[in-house]
């Protein structure tokens, strides 16, 4: 990680905020040689880019906003993904089911396929397809018939491992020369005169306080983007208008999808999505105006009961209740304040907001933005910061630049023997061609070559390569971002003493040590919890049914 010593250099770009946009900015700006240095306050992807649903999209939806620019933007950046990160980025199918009580007709959701198929000329996956009834029914055999009249199935693209693809960013960024620097909050603006320059930080592991400074500041902290800003003691617009969306995790049930559902919801008309994840299903999202801290945000028993409600009216069988919910997530969406708007209306296009208007020359803040198109987005904030340090940008390597484990390698695993077939597919998986880094680090000890959690087959060696490699300091860094045990049955907490032990022994943590961070893990794991039947709702969502009641 990045030294305090190397945080008082001058730089030429100070980015704040590690999720994947920040990330991207650093990535890009190191590759055009740019003096670059990244501030977060707490984990790289540890906000709105690891609580979405984990699709990388083309946005279909946003044609109802005929926004065709987006779409079509989307669409590009996402064909990227598949070529530069395939071992993350995937592409899988999806079905809209035509129901005659849906609001938008099937004739309008065709329509739509067609100027989808037309905006994605240059895709790999199938263009879509037409179901009749039988046919929808046959391929997905739980959903409701009545009133169904066929289906439309497309492709999308799927990233499970949201957090995996940020830590690759994030690690490219590094190896070209950004400095990055986790735990590590920006208080306020660094003033002089009437120019921003740089950012006044506090480390919130230590209690250290510091400044680093830099030919242009550029803010993208996604949801808290205005948080920090109103340190410098001047009045600024309001610039986020985020809303919350929430998502359930259940095991397999009956009557579930193979494929991703792309569902109209009958109380309300917003979409609704049945997504197969790592084994599990994720059950989103909810579209909520949220005006707390965005750390905050969790799912309450008012969204929880309107999403149950909509999968057991799509699949009959399914019968689901809160008590078959394993865990949820909340995150809140970098969205341009709007208050006049509809939160499904809100603009989900990016922009590059120059706070020289509002008396803080030389601070930029990126509103909006989505995980799809974060290359796009880091290429033009990049070019705009060349532009504001008077010289002439490079050209963007990173349309065509693979991810780290995308990149060629000889194939470690072959020749890997006695591997469990749990730990073959997990490095493959998590790592790509890296998978070779992590077996070579295991060979050179038997301690981190035994496996630590036998249902994953997560090797040691993984938890060393998280702080060696992969830019992780904490055991929660470890565990929720980098080996993602927290996503497991369990939460890993049958082996969390364990993990501790190994982490402790390579950083060097005392006995307290290892308690702290394994208390600190806990804490984090409670933003994960099944909201109380008897707990507050949001004020967008009523009671509703939810099923047969609770088993």
């Amino acid at each position: 990680m990045t030294t305090a010593k190397e945080l008082l250099q001058p730089y030429d770009l100070l980015v704040v905020g590690a999720g994947i946009n920040g990330v991207g900015v650093a990535q890009d700006a190191a590759l055009r040689m740019l003096r670059v240095l990244l501030l977060e306050q707490d984990d790289i992807c540890s906000g709105v880019s690891a609580w979405s649903g984990r699709l990388v999209h083309g946005g279909l939806r946003y044609l109802e906003q005929y926004d065709v620019r987006l779409v079509r933007e989307s669409l590009r950046e996402r064909e990227r993904l598949f070529r530069l990160v395939p071992h993350l980025v995937k592409p899988v199918p999806l079905m809209i089911p035509f129901y005659r009580r849906n609001r938008r007709p099937s004739w309008l959701v065709r329509v739509g396929m067609i100027i989808y198929d037309a905006l994605s000329w240059d895709k790999s996956p199938p263009r879509h397809r037409i179901l009749t009834a039988d046919q929808a029914i046959a391929r997905f055999r739980g959903m409701a018939t009545v009133g169904m009249t066929g289906a439309a199935v497309f492709y999308d693209g799927q990233v499970e491992l949201a957090e995996r693809l940020c830590v690759e960013i994030a690690v490219d960024a590094r190896d070209n020369g950004a400095q990055i620097r986790t735990h590590t909050r920006v208080d306020a603006p660094l003033l002089e005169g009437d120019s921003v320059v740089g950012v006044r930080w506090t480390d919130v592991r230590t209690g250290e306080q510091g400044e680093s400074r830099a030919g242009v500041v550029l803010n993208v902290a996604g949801p808290w983007i205005d948080g920090w800003v109103d340190g410098a003691g001047r009045p600024q617009p309001r610039l986020n208008g985020g809303t919350k969306g929430s998502h359930l995790i259940v095991d397999p049930f009956p009557g579930a999808p193979d494929d991703v559902v792309y569902y109209e919801s009958q109380r309300d008309g917003r979409l609704v999505l049945v997504i197969p994840w790592i084994g599990r299903y994720l059950i989103g999202t909810t579209d909520v105006r949220f005006e707390q801290d965005p750390g905050e945000a969790r799912c309450d028993v008012g969204e929880a009961e309107y999403l149950l409600e909509e999968v057991n009216t799509l699949m009959p069988q399914a019968h689901l209740t809160l008590d078959d919910v394993l865990y949820t997530y909340s995150g809140v969406r970098p969205l341009p304040y709007a208050p006049d708007k509809a939160e499904s209306s809100v603009p989900r296009s990016h922009q590059l907001h120059d706070h020289a208007a509002d008396g803080l020359p030389g601070l930029v803040s990126v509103v909006g933005g989505k995980l799809t198109t974060y290359r796009q987005l880091a290429q033009d904030a990049v070019d705009d910061a060349f532009r504001r340090l008077g010289r002439k940008s490079p050209r963007c390597s990173t349309k065509d630049r693979l991810l780290p484990g995308a990149r060629p390698a000889p194939s470690a695993l072959h020749s890997a023997d006695g591997l469990p077939a749990a730990t073959r597919r997990r490095l493959e998986q998590f790592y790509g061609t890296r998978s070779g880094a992590v077996l070579a680090l295991a060979a050179g000890s038997p301690e981190l070559a035994r496996v630590v959690h036998g249902p994953s087959g997560l090797l040691a060696a993984e938890l060393v390569f998280a702080v060696q490699v992969d830019l992780a300091v904490t055991l929660t860094d470890v565990l929720a971002r980098r080996v993602l045990l927290a996503f497991e049955p369990g939460h890993g907490l049958e082996v969390v003493d364990d993990t501790a032990a190994v982490l402790g022994t390579h950083l060097g943590w005392d006995a307290a040590q290892r308690a702290e961070e394994v208390a600190d893990y806990r804490r984090w794991l409670e933003r994960l919890a099944v909201p109380d039947p008897a707990g507050p709702r949001s004020s967008s969502f009523g009671a509703g049914a939810v099923g047969p009641g609770r088993r």
